[in-house]
């Protein structure tokens, strides 16, 4: 999936759906060789993964963020959200560390049916990750 346009980093009010990003689909196997089954990207030395699970309140969205060949779970950055619904309103969300579940999580109250765009932005130990995904309410 790949979207066209232009850098968020600009302005805040420029559309997320305009974003070019690659996205490879359902590739990424955790620590244990399981496939997570979300959208992933691939940046530099970092993989990150990106599944949304719709809820009844809004939708719960986990970032998996691993580096080097071997996936391991980077656990120490600071990672927000910047989500885009589909009448163009935008909400930055921090997400927090899951120790247990090995990711990222935060819960999007956003309910409007139709597609979100998802900017991800991480400061990894001093390193910015981006990644750009999207899922449907």
């Amino acid at each position: 999936m790949s979207a066209q346009g232009k850098d968020l980093n600009n302005s805040s009010t420029n559309s997320l759906s305009q974003v070019d990003t690659s996205i490879i689909a359902n590739s990424n196997k955790d620590d244990s060789g399981e496939s997570l089954g979300g959208q992933v990207v691939e940046s530099g030395p970092y993989h990150l993964e990106f599944v949304p699970e719709k809820e009844e309140n809004g939708t719960h969205l986990d970032l998996y963020l691993q580096k080097g060949d071997t996936h391991e779970a980077v656990t120490n950055a600071k990672v927000t959200a910047l989500v885009q619904s589909p009448d163009g309103k935008q909400q930055s969300l921090n997400l927090t560390y899951d120790t247990e579940g090995k990711h990222y999580t935060v819960l999007f109250p956003g309910t409007t049916t139709g597609q979100y765009q998802v900017k991800i932005t991480a400061d990894a130990s001093g390193e910015n990750v981006n990644g750009r995904f999207s899922f449907q309410q």
